[in-house]
């Protein structure tokens, strides 16, 4: 395999290292025991996370042992945000959000074989500390001149809202999970976003103070933009979570499909694990045949496939196309076209009405008699039918799961109707 180091140059996901040519050295001495931390400060991993997941996949598969922390005791304090104190979870509702995460890590790492991935907690060794030993056996290690000059903290200081002690905190915790993971498992890598470059760097001073005859790394993925600068893994109804029931299979997909073209190659080389010659033929296919979109239906198939397999990613496809035209609707399981509609303007009414009504009121047409021109102009569909008469009422039976008829005018523009007293 190539180099892991200039693997993850070439994909762009090196933008911070303590020391690259020691990184490399260690890589090819190794294998190298690493690992990332992700906290339950919500019921699921979203988009930014699986950046993370994905690159520890990466390194796992050049042959080195990952492990994956989920933090069920920084969980309880929360890593401190640009602008003010978190909200502080239940013990029990932290605690449920640990296994939450730990079944979406999971699938995406390998968890057998010489390497074999390692789930870890730190609540195992943070819960039975008492507050002098903190003080003494970790706190002496920190100075609080460079606590102070960290950006999160500096930021919040600098802040009307300021910083509490219990988030001031959290970078001596999260410095201590790498002390204790060098200490048990030999673990000399930890990697993260370049957002959490202090606390990232808090582990290694606090091993080079603790330890020092240790050498331990470093490793700041860059944070991910898009071009039209909207945030990433952002979309108008939020963000992109990998639990199905908070996004769903099919908005997970359409959020790839979707790509901004002088987005999708930077996101092909992030998060696909196609060869260099995959992708860069992909990239050619969109500087050749945009309209095409074949670099983001390739991402969207691979991705939705990893995440959540690959009999939801057909369901997904088969929805996507049968919404336009290119299959039968009547295929489709209700849960799956509920959640392709929930993505398409939608309304609720109590009863069927013409066809011109439904479309001037779900916003396809601007009215009533914008809709008749489109049936008389032959682009009016229900559930993929052609309307042909001005004064089509559609029948009960045609509600798709007995609730929904789909609405297209012309080729691309969709609308649904859900019929709730039918």
């Amino acid at each position: 395999m190539t180099d892991i180091v200039d693997e993850l140059k070439w994909r762009g996901l090196i933008a911070l290292s303590t020391d690259e040519d020691a990184l490399r050295k260690a890589f090819a001495d190794g294998p190298v025991t690493f690992y990332c931390g992700f906290d339950p400060t919500a019921p699921s991993l979203h988009l930014g996370n699986l950046v993370q997941i994905l690159t520890m996949r990466r390194i796992q598969e050049a042959g080195n042992r990952p492990l994956a922390l989920v933090g069920g005791a920084t969980g309880l304090i929360g890593d401190p945000k640009p602008t003010a104190e978190r909200t502080l979870n239940a013990p029990e509702v932290v605690a449920g959000w640990v296994e939450r995460l730990r079944a979406q890590i999971e699938p995406l790492l390998h968890f057998d074989g010489p390497n074999a991935a390692v789930m870890v907690n730190n609540l195992d060794w943070t819960q039975g500390l008492s507050a002098i030993e903190f003080l003494r056996d970790i706190g002496k290690h920190f100075r609080v001149n460079k606590m102070i000059a960290k950006e999160a903290v500096s930021r919040r200081l600098n802040s009307d809202a300021g910083i509490s002690y219990t988030e001031f905190s959290y970078q001596i915790l999260q410095g201590m999970d790498f002390l204790e993971l060098y200490r048990r498992h030999g673990c000399t890598l930890q990697t993260g976003g370049s957002d959490q470059w202090g606390n990232l760097t808090s582990g290694t001073d606090l091993i080079h103070r603790a330890e020092p005859e240790a050498v331990v790394h470093a490793l700041g993925t860059p944070l991910i933009t898009k071009a039209d600068g909207t945030k990433f893994g952002k979309t108008e109804s939020g963000t992109v979570w990998l639990d199905p029931e908070m996004t769903t299979p099919y908005a997970f997909y359409q959020f790839w499909v979707n790509a901004d073209d002088r987005d999708v190659s930077k996101f092909l080389r992030i998060f696909s694990f196609r060869s260099r010659e995959e992708i860069e033929e992909l990239e050619r296919q969109t500087h050749e045949r945009p309209q095409a979109r074949a670099a983001q239906r390739a991402l969207a198939e691979e991705l939705t496939t990893l995440v959540h397999g690959a009999g939801q990613t057909a369901a997904v496809i088969a929805a996507s196309k049968a919404l336009f035209g290119q299959g039968e609707l009547t295929e489709l399981d209700e849960k799956t076209l509920a959640a392709a509609l929930s993505e398409v303007p939608h309304i609720q009414v109590a009863e069927l009405s013409p066809v011109v009504h439904l479309f001037a009121e779900v916003g396809l047409v601007a009215s009533k008699s914008a809709a008749r021109r489109t049936v008389k102009e032959g682009g009016a569909y229900v559930n993929n039918a052609k309307i042909t008469a001005e004064d089509a009422v559609p029948a009960a039976e045609e509600l798709l799961h007995g609730r929904w008829l789909v609405l297209r005018r012309g080729k691309k523009n969709l609308a649904a109707v859900e019929v709730t007293g039918a």
